[in-house]
């Protein structure tokens, strides 16, 4: 991507600003102030409408830039009241009065000198004071790269990173919770303790290979290969019983699914509290999946109302139908829907049968009793949805992955510990442990981290 290319690409995303800004940005990608990175700024209260726009800048050259706005550093960690004046022409202009914070590095967020500057938020009052940081040698941060820098700094690891952008995105209290022991560091300091294990033992693979002829005690390799089998044996458990966390991040799909006229819809609506999808009497009305999100146990829970499941000759109701079966194949659960007068339906994988108009017939055993229409039923129906819910995101891991790069880093540390113990040549056993070391370092960030880290910092909101 070219300079240019990258100009536009930030000013589109950051601070709304004047045209003006773009020769400026243009020119601050292509230079380093003194070898260091820039002066990055950016919003770290979003756009939307409110009495108070927070402005956040990090850089060598961030003390320059607050004292040329407002005469001088306030006391490191203290709110000051302060005038911000743009001092570019014959008679200063004052652009804001405005809560100006100094964090002196390394002890700031970022590990550099930074600053905040707590704005009026108009649209007029943000724009003016990004213009003038501009003028002054800042450029707009790019998506996350508040963090990055914190990262790079060590002032936290990729895990941690990762919480922060988990907590940013937290819709219930549990979601809250698992973002913020992230945050605190519970897996990083797990995966340290699994990583510290792992590297005493390829220490006493090392051993046994440097010295095949001194008189190693036997038991040296005994407890090498003991060592292994319970770190894999661990890992593997938290495999297992770290999924759980993983849905909770990114909610569960609960797919309705049944013949026609059940009153899947209904039940979609009644459950969202809002009519978020057309009822009608007439058969094959949905012809294409309907979602609306909800929380059901403190987890958030997709909701996704199907057509019909019936044969049909009607080529756009068939490709609802498709569509439906698509959707049970994805979903966490799958909610059976049907009417007393029919056969219930077979139960395949982890699905609920839910016989509604019970007010007309009664439920069969097994079946949850509903009357979308009478309300009948619709608390159990809740709470038995709730608790399933709950039971999908639970688990028992001390520290639980909540990525899919999480598990992917997890199970080929696993595999190579695995390919280790079934080698008798110690070279083989030992390069095996290497490589299970690179991919546990993957994971916090220890090793071979760059090609990781756009994906990782790319989806923070720019003040982050």
């Amino acid at each position: 991507m070219s300079h240019l290319d990258q100009d536009k690409e930030v000013k589109d995303n950051a601070v709304p600003g004047a045209d003006k800004m773009t020769m400026a940005m243009t020119e601050m990608f292509m230079r380093e102030s003194d070898g260091h990175p820039p002066v990055i700024f950016a919003l770290a209260s979003g756009l939307s409408r409110a009495a108070i726009a927070v402005m956040r800048l990090s850089g060598v050259g961030s003390g320059r830039i607050v004292e040329s706005l407002c005469g001088r550093l306030p006391a490191p960690r203290r709110a000051s009241l302060r005038g911000l004046w743009r001092r570019d022409g014959a008679e200063p202009v004052l652009l804001d009065r405005a809560l100006v914070l100094w964090f002196p590095g390394p002890d700031s967020y970022t590990g550099e000198d930074s600053a905040e500057l707590h704005l009026h938020a108009g649209p007029a009052v943000i724009n003016a004071v990004a213009d003038t940081l501009v003028a002054l040698g800042a450029r707009p941060a790019e998506p996350g790269e508040f963090s990055r820098r914190a990262f790079t700094h060590g002032r936290m690891d990729l895990m941690q990173a990762e919480g922060i952008a988990d907590l940013i995105d937290a819709e219930t209290e549990a979601q809250r919770r698992q973002a913020l022991a992230q945050v605190d560091g519970a897996q990083s300091r797990l995966y340290q303790q699994w990583a510290d294990r792992l590297r005493v033992l390829l220490a006493h693979q090392e051993a046994l290979i440097d010295f095949p002829d001194e008189e190693l005690p036997p038991e040296v390799e005994q407890r090498l290969v003991d060592g292994l089998q319970e770190l894999h044996a661990t890992m593997q458990a938290s495999l297992l019983e770290g999924a759980g966390a993983e849905r909770l991040r990114r909610g569960l799909v609960f797919a309705i699914v049944g013949a026609p006229n059940v009153g899947k819809s209904s039940l979609l609506n009644a459950l969202a509290g809002r009519d978020a999808a057309i009822v009608s009497p007439r058969a094959g009305t949905t012809r294409d999946a309907i979602e609306t999100r909800i929380v059901l146990g403190d987890v958030p829970v997709t909701l996704v109302d199907t057509a019909g499941l019936r044969d049909t000759d009607d080529e756009i109701e068939a490709e609802g139908v498709r569509r439906s079966l698509f959707h049970v194949k994805q979903a966490d659960c799958v909610v059976h829907v049907f009417t007393g007068s029919q056969a219930p339906p077979r139960l395949e994988g982890d699905g609920l049968l839910v016989c509604n108009k019970i007010d007309l017939h009664d439920a069969p055993e097994g079946a949850i009793g509903i009357s979308v229409l009478t309300h009948a039923g619709m608390d159990v129906l809740r709470d038995v949805l709730a608790a399933h819910a709950r039971a999908l995101t639970a688990g028992q891991a001390q520290a639980p992955f909540t990525r899919a790069r999480h598990r992917a880093a997890i199970e080929e540390t696993v595999h190579h510990i695995g390919r280790a113990l079934g080698m008798d040549w110690p070279e083989m056993r030992g390069e095996e442990m290497r490589l299970a070391m690179r991919a546990l370092g993957r994971l916090t960030g220890a090793v071979d981290v760059e090609a990781l880290l756009d994906t990782v910092f790319g989806q923070f909101c720019i003040g982050k």
